[in-house]
C-alpha cells in the first residue's frame, strides 16, 4: 500500500494552495491545467458552505447551493491533477527553494497561494446553521439581496456599520429595520437619513434572535418582539491572514492581505486570493483572483526553471 503522507513529505510541489473554497479550487484547476504539481490543503471551513442557494454565481441561472458548488469545483480541480489533503495548516515558513507548510505531514512547495477567506461574526444563538439554511439569517446582501425582494428584512449590528447595510437593503425592499446591537445610537444626521429611507430602528442585544419556523424573531430592549423573513448580521468578520503575515506579507488596517494586480504579496512566490484580500467578497471576484494568481504563479515558476 502506498503511504500517501510519506509521498507528499518526499515530494516538492510546484504550488501549495491553502484553502479549499472557490478561490483556492479555481486556482488549483488552472495550475493543474498548466501541468503544475499542485496540492490543496482544505480544513473544510469555506464560507461558501453556508450558502443555501445562490443565483448570483455565473453559469447557474437556476441557482446552486454552496456545498454543490464546492463539490463541482473540487471535482474539476482533481480531474486536472490537483492533489487534495483534508487538513489544517498551522504554520508556514520559508524554506530552501520555496515554502514548508506545517500540517499533519509537512508539505514543501515552490510557490504558495493563501486563499483562507474570512469567518463571519454571527449572533451567539442556538441553531444558527439551521437559520442560515432556512434563509432566516443571510450573510451577504450583494449575493442574495435579490432573494428577499419585498420581504420584511432586518439588519443587526453596531449602529454605524449596520446602518450602511440597512440603507443598501432598500435596493430590494421597503420594509427594512435597523437593529442596533451596541451602546451607540445614530447621530441626528443618521436618524434623518434613516427616516428619509423609511427605515425603522431599535436597540436589541446581539443574542436577542430566535427562530420561529422559517422566520427570525427579535426581542427589543423596549420589550417589543418583531418578526422578520430575514435578518442580515452586520457584525464584521475575522480575516484569516495570519499564515501570510507571519511570512512577511503586508495587510491593511482591517487585516486584509495587500496584493498587487497579479495577486502577489510582498513576499516572492507568495500569493493571495479571495475574501482574504480587500475586495468585494463575491464568488465571481474569487474566480477572477484565482485565474490571475494561478497564471502569474505559473510564470513565476517558469522563470525560476529557466534560471537553472
Amino acid at each position: 500500500m502506498v503511504d500517501r503522507d510519506k509521498a507528499r513529505r518526499d515530494r516538492m510541489f510546484d504550488s501549495l494552495v491553502v484553502g479549499g473554497g472557490p478561490a483556492g479550487l479555481v486556482a488549483a484547476t488552472y495550475l493543474g491545467r498548466f501541468r503544475r504539481r499542485v496540492v490543496v490543503v482544505d480544513a473544510g471551513q469555506s464560507r461558501a458552505n453556508w450558502i443555501p442557494l445562490t443565483r448570483n454565481c455565473p453559469g447557474f441561472p437556476r441557482g446552486i447551493t454552496g456545498p454543490d458548488l464546492l463539490h463541482r469545483l473540487k471535482l474539476q480541480a482533481t480531474r486536472h491533477g490537483a492533489d487534495w489533503v483534508c487538513d489544517t495548516v498551522v504554520g508556514i515558513r520559508i524554506a530552501e527553494n520555496g515554502f514548508l507548510a506545517q500540517a499533519s505531514s509537512p508539505i514543501h512547495a515552490r510557490s504558495l497561494l493563501v486563499a483562507t477567506g474570512v469567518v463571519d461574526s454571527l449572533p451567539d444563538v442556538p441553531g444558527t446553521a439551521d437559520m442560515i439554511k432556512a434563509g432566516a439569517l443571510r450573510l451577504c446582501p450583494i449575493c442574495d439581496g435579490y432573494e428577499v425582494i419585498d420581504k420584511r428584512v432586518a439588519v443587526i449590528g453596531p449602529a454605524e456599520h449596520a446602518m450602511k447595510k440597512a440603507l443598501f437593503m432598500r435596493t430590494f425592499t421597503r420594509d427594512v429595520t435597523l437593529l442596533i446591537a451596541d451602546a451607540a445610537q445614530p447621530s441626528p444626521d443618521d436618524v434623518l437619513r434613516l427616516k428619509r429611507a423609511g427605515i425603522e430602528f431599535g436597540a436589541c442585544a446581539r443574542d436577542a434572535i430566535s427562530a420561529e419556523g422559517r422566520r427570525a424573531v427579535v426581542e427589543l430592549v423596549d420589550g417589543r418582539t418583531l418578526s422578520f423573513d430575514t435578518i442580515y448580521p452586520a457584525m464584521g468578520s475575522i480575516i484569516r491572514s495570519r499564515l501570510a503575515t507571519d511570512l512577511g506579507a503586508e495587510c491593511d488596517r482591517a487585516g486584509n492581505l495587500v496584493v498587487d494586480s497579479h495577486q502577489r504579496t510582498a513576499v516572492p512566490g507568495l500569493y493571495a486570493a479571495g475574501d482574504v484580500v480587500d475586495e468585494i467578497n463575491q464568488l465571481a471576484v474569487a474566480f477572477g483572483h484565482a485565474a490571475v494568481a494561478a497564471s502569474d504563479m505559473h510564470n513565476y515558476l517558469a522563470k525560476g526553471e529557466g534560471e537553472h
